[in-house]
């Protein structure tokens, strides 16, 4: 059985005469004890899919079950096995960090003593502002204790909406590690990121745009998919550069990706050689071209404009 099982979700929003398809008819499993992640911008739809996983919004057509229970059915069974850390930081501010995690344990009928082994690894980093109000707290801090109260429980599945967003590199970096660490005690994590680099870190992911699913796979095998050769390029007036080249009729997709732009041609010509045209053609100077391997973000822009 597996944990998290979507089938041909949809999910439709009605803002005054106006309808927002927010989730076209998504499908997609997630194996036990696997870090799943759903990748995706701002608007994606991964807020609404995570409130249907978790009962708390009902889609308009399609099925999906967590546990082997079904989402509108089963939805008191669903409440109290899994735990679900949404996106906003929705403690009680005015509570302290121990209040919290002694409030949450026992409205699932259970002790932090007792569920201690689970949390243990997150809660020393905390540990010594137990006493401040949760509202005090820096991003990265308040991450964990959101965490923390979302594993008292021992939950056998764990739903985590954008829970880096907003957070230091550094507590970034801890945060995944954490969720490694809970994966060995085969808890079955779903994760959603607008982060691209985050998705190397799930073993899964499904990279979703405006209610779709692009594509499902392992993060290698979706770099794998990318057949294209790809190149990088800069020079010294780099909005001109990008210009210069989109309106060249060879060129598939040309994109900004942090000091340089990234290339793909419509056929496998010489892209270097192609791109110094360019350059030559627009006087440009310090320019730099190099070959690249594409990472998830290209893979993912190549799939959006398919």
């Amino acid at each position: 059985m597996q944990p998290i099982v979507v089938d041909n979700i949809v999910m439709k929003y009605r803002v005054k005469k106006t309808v927002v398809d927010a989730l076209k008819g998504i499908s997609f499993s997630v194996d036990k004890g696997e870090i799943f992640g759903i990748i995706g911008p701002d608007g994606a739809g991964k807020t609404s899919l995570f409130r249907i996983l978790t009962t708390l919004l009902l889609a308009e057509s399609g099925e999906a079950s967590v546990d082997g229970f079904d989402v509108v059915k089963d939805f008191i069974d669903i409440r109290n096995r899994v735990g679900y850390m949404p996106g906003r930081f929705s403690l009680y501010q005015d509570l302290s960090v121990q209040e919290n995690l002694e409030f949450f344990a026992t409205i699932f009928n259970t002790s932090i003593e007792e569920n201690y082994d689970l949390v243990k690894d997150i809660y020393i980093q905390i540990e010594p502002f137990k006493t401040r109000r949760a509202g005090q707290l820096s991003g990265g801090m308040k991450q964990k204790l959101a965490l923390c109260c979302a594993l008292i429980h021992k939950p056998s599945v764990l739903f985590l909406d954008e829970p880096t967003t907003g957070v230091d590199a550094v507590s970034r970096k801890e945060f995944w590690e954490m969720l490694h660490r809970l994966k060995e005690q085969e808890i079955t994590i779903l994760v959603s990121t607008p982060y691209m680099d985050e998705a190397s870190l799930c073993d899964r992911v499904a990279l979703l745009q405006k209610g779709e699913i692009l594509s499902v796979n392992t993060p290698k095998g979706i770099i794998s998919e990318f057949k294209k050769p790809l190149w990088a390029v800069k020079a010294n007036d780099m909005f001109r550069l990008m210009n210069a080249i989109k309106e060249d009729p060879s060129v598939e997709s040309c994109y900004p990706f942090g000091q340089h732009h990234h290339v793909v041609f419509k056929s496998a010509e010489n892209g270097k050689e192609k791109l110094g045209q360019i350059a030559q053609k627009g006087n440009f100077s310090q320019v730099e071209i190099t070959s690249i391997e594409p990472n998830i973000e290209d893979c993912f822009m190549a799939l959006m404009k398919e």
